[in-house]
C-alpha cells in the first residue's frame, strides 16, 4: 500500500499518539550489542546511535543526556511526501518544543523532551484540526 503524499491530507489526517515510556539517545563505541532493543538505530561514522527505553539504558549503565517522549503520527505518509516534517517541526518550534523526527516506512515518529510531551501532542492535534 502506497503512503499518502498530499500534505493537506497528511496534516488533516494525522493522529498523534503518545507512546508509553521515556526514551533516551545513547551512542555506542562499536556495533549494537546483541539483545539490545532500540526503537531507532542510526549508524554514524563515530559509532551507532540508538534510541531505547530509559529503563533499558539504565539497567545496562548506558550514559545519556536527553530524555524524550515518543509520539507516532498515525497516518501512512509516503517517504516521498513533501512538507510534513517541516510543518510538524515548525508548529512545535512555534511552541518552543524541540523535535527529532524519524521516518519509518509507515509512519513518522517524533521524539520531544519528555516534559513537553502533552504540549506537543496538543499542538499537533491543533495543527491537524486547522487542516480538516
Amino acid at each position: 500500500m502506497a503512503g499518502e503524499e498530499d500534505l493537506r491530507k497528511l496534516l488533516s489526517g494525522m493522529h498523534p499518539v503518545l507512546n508509553p515510556g521515556r526514551y533516551v539517545y545513547c551512542t555506542l563505541p562499536a556495533r549494537v550489542p546483541a539483545g539490545l532493543r532500540p526503537v531507532v538505530t542510526v549508524v554514524e561514522a563515530e559509532g551507532p546511535t540508538v534510541v531505547l527505553a530509559q529503563e533499558e539504558a539504565d539497567s545496562l549503565g548506558l550514559p545519556y543526556e536527553y530524555v524524550a517522549a515518543w509520539i507516532t503520527l498515525q497516518i501512512h505518509s509516503a517517504l516521498a511526501a513533501v512538507g510534513l516534517t517541516a510543518a510538524v517541526a515548525t508548529r512545535l518550534a512555534d511552541h518552543g518544543i524541540s523535535c527529532n523526527v524519524v521516518a519509518g516506512f509507515h509512519h513518522d515518529h517524533l521524539f520531544v523532551a519528555a516534559g513537553d510531551a502533552d504540549r506537543a501532542v496538543e499542538a499537533l492535534r491543533q495543527l491537524a484540526a486547522e487542516h480538516a
